[in-house]
């Protein structure tokens, strides 16, 4: 296991106080869980986010066919334009599905959008930067990293050979 729950809880908060610290001058964040366990991270995120941040926080999930990454869809309407956004994930592994979730999110003109993973593969294929990461980890091609999330408390994180 390369997290515990006890580590992934002190990342996550550690993650919400430099959002707050980044983005003093914003008077909203809208944070948005990519489905399954990035959701569950949001909204983890996103409570501990209400500590140090004085602005209006909006979660919101975003469901993505990761097999094809073209069917993309958030839980309610919203507008976008001009907001910031904060786009979560559980694991960036390739990078893909974050890259095509920014992808659809750029059409609706936001102010900026920044990423957080709570575990991030050093070699992606994908070209995504995060702005905010718990973990990261050298693995080889064969390896995954999977989050383990029971009934919304992240329970650790661990690397799975195939």
């Amino acid at each position: 296991m390369i997290l515990t729950e006890t580590t992934a809880d002190k990342k996550l908060r550690r993650m919400a106080l430099e959002i707050a610290e980044r983005n003093l001058h914003q008077n909203e964040i809208i944070i948005i869980g990519i489905k399954e366990n990035g959701i569950y991270i949001a909204h983890k995120i996103a409570h501990y986010l209400k500590e140090y941040f004085k602005g209006n926080i909006h979660t919101i999930a975003l469901t993505i066919n990761k097999k094809s990454c073209t069917d993309i869809s958030l839980s309610e309407p919203i507008a976008l334009h001009n907001k910031a956004i904060l786009l979560i994930d559980d694991v960036a592994n390739s990078g893909k599905t974050m890259m095509y979730a920014i992808e659809s999110l750029l059409n609706q003109h936001p102010s900026q959008i920044e990423t957080l993973a709570l575990v991030e593969r050093m070699h992606k294929t994908f070209p995504v930067a995060l702005n905010y990461v718990g973990l990261s980890v050298a693995t080889t091609t064969a390896q995954h990293i999977v989050v383990t999330v029971n009934e919304g408390v992240v329970k650790g994180a661990s690397i799975i050979n195939e």
